[in-house]
């Protein structure tokens, strides 16, 4: 039998921990190591309980879910995060991923979707709301101008099955379920996916992620 996944979470409202607390550990696998309600005391907790996952609060008082995420990089090992915002801002997930965040979570929604999001991130996958991806999708529609002006010219070095391995990255598809949506081997998947950031001149862990969600109306 599997180990239970340890969560922590960080939220400066007691009623809305107490919400997401009892969802956490209604579903299998998942039970709560703690509750926090600012930065530093998130960060005495995940070094005295070494959760698994930290469900964490972009804005709290005093040291916010950000510098938690500073503090954290680099550590290891460190806990997964699922992090948890008001805000519907495509500057703040990208500046998360950049932090190692693989969870994105718009807190309207979170008792839907913490706890596949929570599931995802332990399994390695990235994780978007649905609330938040319809937002990223609407604000780069609208602040762009029209895409035969902008079309980035790095996709043009691409091949058609590479573009279609990119489009299903901006659909947050792990290469698993990209191998098993085109039909082809997970490691024909991983050629593509390294073929596509050195055509695109593309380093670090969500940097292909990064890129495909940016220019996803460019991939047909």
């Amino acid at each position: 039998m599997s180990k239970p996944v340890r969560i922590l979470i960080a939220d400066d409202h007691p009623i809305f921990r107490k919400g997401l607390r009892e969802i956490l550990e209604e579903a299998a696998g998942l039970v709560v190591v703690g509750e926090c309600g600012d930065g530093e005391e998130t960060l005495r907790a995940i070094n005295k309980e070494h959760p698994d996952i930290v469900v964490l609060d972009v804005d709290m008082p005093g040291k916010d879910g950000i510098w938690v995420l500073r503090e954290l990089k680099g550590k290891e090992p460190r806990p997964e995060i699922v992090l948890l915002t008001m805000h519907g801002r495509e500057e703040l997930l990208r500046a998360a991923f950049d932090l190692g965040v693989k969870g994105y979570v718009v807190k309207d929604g979170a008792m839907v979707d913490i706890v596949e999001a929570i599931r995802a991130v332990r399994e390695g996958r990235p994780y978007i709301s649905s609330t938040l991806s319809k937002v990223l999708l609407t604000t780069q529609g609208e602040a762009r101008p029209p895409a035969s002006q902008e079309r980035p010219g790095g996709l043009d070095r691409l091949t058609p099955a590479e573009i279609g391995v990119l489009r299903l990255i901006a659909d947050f598809k792990t290469s698993k379920e990209i191998a098993e949506v085109l039909g082809i081997h997970y490691r024909t998947v991983e050629n593509h996916r390294t073929s596509i950031a050195q055509k695109l001149g593309l380093t670090g862990s969500h940097s292909l992620a990064k890129y495909a969600i940016r220019h996803r109306d460019h991939l047909g």
